[in-house]
């Protein structure tokens, strides 16, 4: 089959907004804050990644402008050649202070890191040990690795340990979401580590959605659990908490020196760009200086998670600022995202293949600059669109 003829025969999209119901690509003409317009109407953001509220920062945009006015838009190269400017490696520094390891290394997005990182470190003579929930860039990486590829069920650590038990000498790096971006749910990361060190393994961490939610200072899934030194690997990303685009690893300094020098994704690629980096270091600056925004955060998680319990709506194994409303039905899910759109309440729809077929979602995410009386009205509202809809509840309400 020919390109054209593959492009022409997906016909998914084209049916869904057939129906007036297409929800993605939903263009915002605003800044990203607890409310945006859209096509003119002012709507309730409770579908972003923003957690601690710093995308429109005023210190964070004025470091952007002054990189910009210092450095230019861009670095016309890669970090490996002549795209590294002084501020990566301030960022670099600073970062590993914050993670508590020797070093990290930029990446220009965070699914280049999981691609780059996977793929570089995981040879033929090993294997790379994921759970069936991971992030894509995850499985991508492991696509791109010449190891074996094994996967477990959602955090299950009797199904880790029996994947761990065939490996029969081979070298293993266990690769876990710390926060899971669908479920909302934290990795047994004692579990994990328990097993790691069992069997002789390598642990790598995504906190893609848990540096600035969880851990000490924001610091993380490991520093939650207080495993830090227990933990090899650690990568983030700038595009939620951070408030820029990007992404790190951090580690020893031996790794980080060894994927300096092996990992494609960052050798030949461009440099993250200086606006990029500059509102990352502000980003970063300003979460530990200000821990009230994380307090916020959980604050109002905490308000989600009861006024959602109070109506008996189905959230899953939430345990962070990530609240999955559980619909079921894919078309369902997309209509029931349009119709929030038209009650004043932007959320984002998760169907099938991202989750398995029959447990489509809608996703809430909280940011700590949301009020509580915004929080109490998306509820209403999803109270009496899952009403409209005759979304079935109360299956799984989390009871935490």
């Amino acid at each position: 089959m020919r390109i054209q003829e593959k492009a022409q025969n997906f016909t998914a999209a084209d049916e869904v907004r057939a129906l007036g119901i297409y929800p993605y690509f939903r263009p915002i003409e605003s800044d990203q804050d607890t409310e945006v317009i859209i096509e003119g109407k002012r709507v309730l953001m409770m579908g972003s990644n923003n957690y601690l509220g710093l995308t429109n920062h005023p210190e964070v945009k004025k470091a952007a402008i002054e990189a910009i006015n210092r450095y230019g838009t861009g670095c016309a190269g890669s970090r490996f050649l002549n795209g590294t400017l002084r501020i990566h490696l301030q960022l670099e520094d600073e970062l590993a202070e914050f993670i508590g390891k020797e070093a990290t290394l930029l990446f220009s997005t965070g699914f280049q890191v999981n691609q780059g990182v996977i793929s570089s470190l995981v040879g033929r003579d090993g294997a790379v040990i994921i759970d069936r929930a991971d992030h894509a860039s995850i499985i991508d990486g492991c696509r791109l690795s010449f190891g074996k590829t094994l996967k477990y069920e959602h955090n299950d650590m009797e199904a880790l340990d029996k994947t761990l038990s065939n490996l029969n000498g081979t070298n293993g790096l266990i690769v876990s979401d710390g926060v899971f971006s669908m479920e909302g749910d934290i990795a047994d990361l004692p579990g994990i580590v328990e097993l790691a060190e069992k069997y002789e393994c390598d642990i790598m961490v995504d906190d893609a959605h848990a540096i600035g939610v969880i851990g000490q200072g924001g610091r993380g899934t490991a520093a939650h659990f207080d495993l830090e030194d227990r933990v090899q690997l650690i990568m983030g990303t700038f595009s939620k908490s951070l408030a820029s685009i990007g992404g790190f690893i951090a580690g020893d300094r031996s790794t980080i020196d060894f994927l300096k020098h092996q990992s494609r994704a960052l050798i030949f690629s461009a440099s993250p760009p200086p606006a990029s980096v500059a509102s990352a270091r502000a980003a970063l600056r300003i979460m530990k200086e200000e821990p009230e925004r994380l307090e916020r955060l959980w604050d109002n998680t905490r308000r989600l998670w009861a006024q959602l319990k109070a109506i008996n709506v189905d959230i899953g194994k939430s345990q962070t600022p990530i609240v999955p409303v559980m619909i079921g039905d894919d078309l369902k899910t997309f209509r029931v995202c349009q119709r929030l759109q038209e009650e004043g309440i932007f959320v984002n729809p998760v169907v099938s293949p991202a989750v398995p077929l029959g447990e489509s979602l809608i996703r809430l995410s909280i940011m700590s600059t949301h009020t509580f009386e915004q929080i109490d009205r998306a509820v209403e509202t999803i109270d009496k669109v899952l009403d409209e809809f005759e979304v079935e509840r109360g299956k799984k309400v989390f009871d935490g």
